[in-house]
């Protein structure tokens, strides 16, 4: 895989292991029209780029917009539209055919909630699906038919109950891949909609 260069900011998540995991399982064709959730630096978009050209990121973090601008600029990446906002919203009347997002997954006690930005990139709630279930229940209405899901999350957030919620929304949905770090499981579950 190209190696790109990555400027980092303080109040934007730097690429780990997720990113990774994400960036090296991509199921994106030529032509295929994708949207990456919370981009962050901006680095899966980048991975995404070498395989379509038509990619828009969205990040709820303002400064994680303005580094993956200034990231995709570094690299000569001109074919990634970068929209602020939260979730679907900057997308709202709009369907592609592959959706990514490295969710916030861990589980967030109040008193480890972090008063910065920052915090968007991991809080996912006392529970870890805070945002994971938001996303899930709006997914299917911006994904095209035959369109993929792929996301980042972790065994502390419940991956059957991920898998679960899929199929009762009508997707084919499996764990693709998978890292067993300390004391969790990151794993790449990839959905199908049929």
């Amino acid at each position: 895989m190209p190696d790109f260069i990555i400027n980092t900011h303080e109040n934007v998540y730097v690429p780990a292991e997720d990113s990774y995991l994400l960036a090296e399982n991509l199921e994106i064709k030529e032509g295929q029209s994708v949207l990456e959730i919370g981009t962050g630096s901006g680095i899966v978009a980048m991975y995404a780029s070498r395989l379509t050209d038509k990619i828009t990121v969205s990040d709820i973090n303002f400064d994680a917009c303005e580094l993956a601008r200034k990231n995709f600029e570094a690299n000569n990446i001109e074919n990634i539209e970068i929209l602020f906002g939260n979730m679907f919203e900057p997308v709202e009347n709009r369907k592609f055919d592959v959706i990514l997002f490295n969710t916030p997954y861990l589980p967030t006690e109040d008193d480890e909630v972090i008063d910065d930005t920052i915090n968007y990139a991991f809080d996912g709630g006392l529970n870890g699906r805070k945002v994971i279930d938001l996303f899930l229940n709006e997914v299917g209405n911006h994904l095209n038919d035959g369109g993929i899901v792929q996301m980042i999350q972790s065994s502390l957030s419940g991956n059957e109950e991920t898998l679960e919620k899929l199929d009762s929304l009508g997707f084919i949905a499996e764990i693709k891949a998978s890292e067993h770090f300390f004391f969790e499981d990151i794993t790449l579950i990839n959905a199908y909609k049929i």
